[in-house]
């Protein structure tokens, strides 16, 4: 293939691509819209989303999903699925695939069906997703974390005394080595919050026990390329809001908002990205990544939260914002590093271009989970496409759509449907994502009327019958 000179040709030579390349995930929401960019490009899913109306998303017929605990279960099942070793025989040799989360039994199997993974190794992800060597990289880039020890805390009298030796105080956060959208972020003020999640803490050889502090939560995704570290813009990270998730400390969706932080903050998080990505580029990874971070308004401080070595739940808002449209999305830059083709392109120059608020939109995405101890079965559920406000608040489906950018205005929703009829409802199951133009937190980090209304719009068409 001709090597890459420019944005031009590397946008030609995605479209251009004739190699299989599978998504295998539970859904194709982390990369929805990225076969659009890219050639060939397919979602292997094992829950239909769409209703079988998407033209690239393959769902196999029979997918038990009670068998999975884990996503990484889920892919490793769909692999296995005669219905889907027979889709990827189908669509032509020298097939590669990307996922969301696999492990080393993923790897055994993609190598016995000739499916080439488009990642670093299980191993190294693993090894860079540990909360503890979050910190450490981040010490050895330069980028400071929160106040924190890094210890064990088997009992509250423990942890106090590896918080009294950092001077962390009494009120703390304390996370384990691995989670997932919060639910091992811990928020310890008393022995009875201790308590409360003694189990998680305690079984754990080292925690993160940090400072409490005040601040906002943002998070930027970047690639790291041979070349350099790409960033894409800063974006406010929703947390732990109690309409959406049941979890404290649990991420529940992202906004993109150029006046979110100010330019200096922006500043910050891009050099602390950029330092990131060369350490890891240095010690083995490449790719995709996304980092969270902690602002202190007050004074524009900074720090490091977490590291996410993969694509994340903010890619799919990433990947379609405005300077994706103007350039690439990232997501182009990472299959650009694995597919082995040769490039010159100037990564500084980018960064620059990206950083500039022109090149910044404003779009918001919500991650609705069920938050009431119910539990039953879903037996009426939104379909996937768009949805129209009405000027009382009130919302209703208004037609199809498997992509958000089908949103013509302020007064429409695009809603991704997660659980449908006949699955499961529970306490924090996952109901879908509801992406929208514009801001859905007002000035103080909250969730402003228009995010309630919707919120509490769609959940009213989900109905349920409890379990016999």
């Amino acid at each position: 293939m001709k090597r890459i000179g420019n944005i031009a040709e590397l946008r030609l030579a995605m479209r251009r691509n004739k190699r299989p390349i599978y998504f295998i995930s539970p859904t194709n929401f982390n990369l929805m819209g990225i076969d659009e960019w890219v050639g060939n490009f397919k979602f292997i899913n094992s829950i239909d989303c769409y209703d079988g109306r998407h033209p690239n998303v393959f769902v196999p017929s029979k997918i038990p999903h009670a068998r999975c605990k884990s996503i990484e279960g889920i892919n490793n099942h769909l692999l296995q699925c005669e219905e889907v070793i027979d889709y990827i025989a189908r669509g032509g040799p020298d097939p590669v695939a990307v996922f969301l989360m696999f492990d080393e039994t993923t790897e055994e199997i993609c190598k016995k069906l000739g499916v080439e993974i488009l990642l670093p190794t299980a191993k190294l992800r693993q090894h860079f997703d540990n909360k503890m060597e979050t910190v450490r990289i981040g010490n050895k880039a330069g980028v400071p974390s929160v106040p924190n020890a890094l210890g064990p805390a088997r009992t509250y009298e423990e942890l106090l005394s590896e918080a009294r030796k950092a001077g962390l105080g009494t009120d703390l956060v304390v996370q384990t080595a691995f989670g997932d959208s919060g639910k091992t972020t811990f928020f310890i003020a008393s022995e009875d919050d201790y308590n409360r999640h003694a189990a998680e803490i305690s079984a754990e050889d080292e925690v993160k026990i940090m400072k409490r502090i005040n601040c906002r939560s943002a998070t930027m995704e970047a690639c790291a390329t041979t070349s350099g570290t790409l960033v894409g813009p800063l974006m406010t990270e929703i947390i732990g809001k109690p309409e959406l998730t049941p979890y404290e400390g649990g991420w529940a969706g992202n906004e993109i908002f150029a006046g979110a932080f100010s330019e200096k903050v922006r500043a910050k998080a891009r050099d602390m990205t950029i330092r990131l990505g060369d350490q890891l580029l240095q010690e083995g990874y490449r790719g995709c990544f996304n980092a969270d971070f902690l602002v202190v308004p007050e004074d524009n401080e900074v720090y490091l939260g977490e590291l996410n070595p993969r694509i994340s739940g903010a890619s799919s808002l990433i990947n379609q914002a405005a300077f994706a449209y103007a350039d690439a999305p990232l997501f182009l830059f990472h299959l650009m590093e694995f597919l082995g083709i040769e490039y010159d392109i100037d990564v500084e120059e980018l960064n620059d271009r990206w950083a500039r608020e022109e090149f910044i939109d404003s779009w918001s995405q919500l991650i609705l989970k069920s938050t009431e101890d119910l539990v039953g079965t879903v037996t009426d559920a939104p379909a996937t496409g768009i949805y129209r406000m009405a000027p009382d608040g009130s919302v209703s489906y208004d037609r199809f759509a498997y992509r958000w950018k089908a949103i013509e205005n302020d007064e429409e929703a695009f809603f991704l449907r997660f659980t449908g009829a006949g699955d499961p409802l529970y306490y924090g199951a996952h109901l879908g994502a509801l992406v929208v133009r514009g801001r859905e937190l007002d000035d103080e980090s909250e969730l402003n009327e228009r995010a309630r209304n919707w919120i509490t719009g769609i959940k009213r068409l989900y109905a349920s019958k409890p379990v016999t």
